[in-house]
């Protein structure tokens, strides 16, 4: 196993090279011109492997913000090719750049003036000859043993495509917000949920006055049971947080009076952490649940303009399914 993943971490070290001198990166430029300009969608098709790898890339550039399809030659051949309009650019993915299941494809696209790009390992291949842009990988041996099975060519057709859409991404300032649009399901879209939809608002959210007697401050926490307490000010900011932690070393560290007199004659400001960790309500559950972990606190109260608006807490989001 060891020799296959040197095998294809060699491939990967030759793609790193080619896009950094030769005529590889001139190309990938000249192909980030013509996505720039896409109107349409990007039609992709491949063949076998090559299909598979295609079929994927369709799919990270739609989910990135780059509209795409996957057309199967064979089917494009019997009336798919009615998919492909003049507003689109096709990429075709043949390691050889022979693959001749492709030609129908390539024909239309020449004849009606779509587009081209191709991504292939042979500069004088018939694919990349006919193409627009031809992004030639480095030749490189397979990881099979044999040199037979794809295996670091479909790794190396991957990592470029894959480069391409998430260029197009950064270029596009395709968002975070954006990315939650086209992932509403799943862990990954619990991930991207806004941190407005997941918190604890209104009368459930535990405040009180700097003012107010421990006692009471521990009851706030008690009967709302998200083990932190918002401590706000006469204008409704928030000025700090207490958390059962805090209160029980206060406890533990006034061992020699009564509870009674202990909890009556604190006030909440006293315990209070001003300048607490916060978060916003349009950050995403990804983000918030980075910040409780690496914080290492169990909750966090959203903030508005100063004033707290809602609470997260860890276990929420891990109920919730956010990873």
């Amino acid at each position: 196993m060891l020799g296959v993943m040197a095998a294809d971490t060699v491939g990967l070290a030759a793609l790193t090279e080619a896009l950094q001198d030769g005529p590889l990166p001139g190309a990938v430029d000249k192909a980030l011109d013509l996505f720039d300009g896409l109107e349409g969608r990007l039609i992709v098709a491949g063949v076998g492997k090559s299909g598979l790898v295609g079929r994927k890339l369709a799919a990270t550039f739609s989910s990135t913000g780059t509209p795409a399809c996957f057309v199967h030659p064979a089917e494009a051949s019997h009336g798919d090719l009615g998919m492909i309009s003049g507003n689109d650019v096709v990429l075709l993915v043949s390691w050889s750049g022979e693959t001749r299941e492709l030609s129908d494809i390539l024909q239309y696209a020449r004849r009606f003036g779509v587009p081209v790009i191709s991504i292939t390992s042979v500069a004088t291949s018939s694919l990349a000859r006919s193409s627009d842009v031809a992004l030639v990988l480095p030749r490189v041996p397979e990881a099979c043993p044999h040199n037979l099975a794809p295996t670091t060519s479909t790794l190396l057709q991957m990592a470029l495509g894959d480069a391409l859409a998430l260029t197009l991404l950064r270029e596009r300032g395709f968002s975070e917000e954006n990315f939650r649009d086209f992932h509403p399901g799943g862990k990954l879209g619990a991930a991207l949920t806004p941190v407005s939809d997941i918190m604890i608002t209104g009368d459930r959210m535990p405040l009180v006055r700097p003012d107010t007697p421990l006692i009471d401050a521990l009851g706030e926490i008690s009967k709302k049971s998200l083990g932190i307490c918002g401590v706000c000010g006469p204008d409704g900011s928030l000025a700090g947080v207490i958390t059962d932690g805090d209160i029980r070393r206060y406890l533990e560290s006034r061992s020699e009076g009564t509870m009674k007199a202990t909890l009556w004659e604190a006030k909440a400001d006293r315990l209070m952490t001003p300048g607490s960790i916060v978060l916003e309500p349009a950050h995403l559950s990804a983000r918030a649940l980075h910040v409780l972990q690496s914080n290492k606190i169990a909750a966090a109260f959203a903030i508005n303009a100063g004033r707290p608006v809602g609470v997260v807490t860890l276990n929420r989001l891990l109920t919730l399914g956010v990873a």
